[in-house]
């Protein structure tokens, strides 16, 4: 892994990660490389309810790569943590799994992304949701807070993924667990591929 982190310039590969999400957050409907929204969160096996609950506005900005909710949500009172949370749509269905009495805390280094998910909670009306800027490899969130950990789409971005995960370790509770989506190579990266930021992002 130090390998890793020594061949890629974070700062270029953060930066790129924020332009493209970004726009992303400013034109949901936009040509990009991935799919977005509802229809995306369908074609992926999210569970119909909770999410007949938001409105399409909710969903537009949506850009996972798989379905972090296929061995069940969140339930009612636990308190979810979620990496890369974008526009907020798997951390708007984890407030409504987990009700008052839970919490959810959506990490994100994206300002638009953060703008947008934070205005989504508040015209959704949830209170149980707050949206934090921060690295997922530098969680702000205190240690053994979480019930649930999850992330989709978001593991792959980051070259220190040990350290993501000594993240998610820190910020779990003892028997808590962690539900990821995300996409996972077979075979190594060449070397020359891991400086390129273009594949990083691409």
């Amino acid at each position: 892994m130090a390998e890793i982190l020594e061949g890629v310039d974070l700062e270029a590969l953060r930066k790129e990660v924020r332009e493209k999400y970004r726009e992303v957050a400013e034109d949901p409907t936009g040509e990009y490389h991935f799919h977005t929204g509802r229809a995306h969160a369908i074609r992926l096996g999210y569970p119909p309810t909770p999410l007949d609950r938001l409105p399409d506005f909710a969903c537009e900005a949506f850009a996972g790569v798989g379905n972090p909710f296929y061995w069940g949500g969140p339930t009612p009172g636990e308190r979810v943590v979620d990496l890369g949370s974008g526009a907020g749509m798997d951390s708007f269905l984890a407030a409504l799994w987990v009700g008052g009495e839970g919490k959810v805390i959506g990490v994100d280094m994206t300002p638009e992304m953060l703008d947008r998910s934070r205005s989504m909670a508040a015209r959704l009306g949830l209170d149980n949701v707050e949206f934090r800027d921060g690295l997922i490899e530098d969680l702000p969130v205190e240690d053994g807070w979480a019930d649930v950990v999850i992330s989709n789409g978001v593991i792959n971005l980051c070259p220190d993924k040990i350290g993501v995960y000594r993240q998610i370790f820190r910020v779990l509770r003892p028997g808590g667990r962690m539900t990821v989506a995300d996409i996972c190579l077979e075979r190594p990266v060449p070397e020359e591929a891991l400086h390129d930021i273009d594949l990083w992002t691409g």
